[in-house]
């Protein structure tokens, strides 16, 4: 079986999640590596109760993101220093290279997440930022999460 070129209508349905670079559970979608898509990818986040994805940002593009259930905190800013909340039917953008951090603010219900980006190869680009998860960080989510 050869590779998509991105030359054909599909329609699939991933059957198991998978771990995304930043951590989290994701049914990797459409991208070119499953579709041979030159110019986007959509994957849909899986955010088990309590999950949390890795500080990143994404070199050189962009993030549209459509919350579909559950409350999800964004982290946001050179030192996460800004905070949005994505309820469900929120859309979010995130401009590229902003580094970003989210949770799921139910630690016992899940959450999910539509993702979008103009990034065919979007694993390939996740930068990971270590340096931006430290125990301080672990401390807020936890005060934010109490806070509900």
């Amino acid at each position: 079986m050869s590779s998509p070129d991105g030359t054909e209508v599909m329609v699939f349905t991933p059957e198991t999640k998978s771990q995304a670079k930043q951590g989290m559970p994701q049914f990797f979608g459409v991208s070119e590596n499953t579709t041979g898509a030159r110019h986007l990818s959509l994957n849909v986040t899986a955010f088990g109760p309590g999950g949390r994805a890795k500080s990143h940002r994404h070199k050189d593009y962009e993030t549209a993101i459509y919350t579909m259930s559950g409350k999800i905190v964004l982290l946001h800013g050179p030192n996460l220093e800004n905070e949005s909340l994505m309820e469900p039917g929120s859309f979010c953008f995130i401009p590229a290279e902003v580094p970003h951090m989210a949770f799921n603010l139910s630690e016992s219900e899940p959450a999910t997440a539509l993702t979008a980006r103009n990034d065919p190869r979007e694993q390939e680009n996740v930068v990971l930022m270590p340096e931006l998860d430290t125990e301080e960080l672990d401390k807020r989510v936890a005060r934010r999460r109490a806070e509900g």
